[in-house]
């Protein structure tokens, strides 16, 4: 029973590191958002469009994993 609820919360834990996964995907798409609207600034619409979207999808996956967390840590195997 200890050993149980010892793997589901490393496994909770796991399912956290999703969040970190999305924090720098959505911070590298941010800066290089940037560096090319400096680049072509006439191009800023279609740059700041795709990079949002990207970030969605992050966003999106970190979501999923913070849901993971949630189901593990309340709808377990007792």
């Amino acid at each position: 029973m200890e050993l149980a609820l010892g793997l589901r919360a490393i496994a909770t834990a796991i399912a956290v590191l999703t969040g970190l996964g999305a924090g720098v995907s959505t911070g590298l798409a941010t800066g290089k958002a940037v560096e090319a609207v400096s680049r072509q600034p006439e191009a800023s619409s279609k740059i700041i469009t795709i990079m949002v979207i990207g970030s969605a999808f992050a966003e999106a996956t970190a979501i999923y994993g913070l849901l993971v967390a949630i189901l593990l840590i309340f709808v377990g195997i007792n």
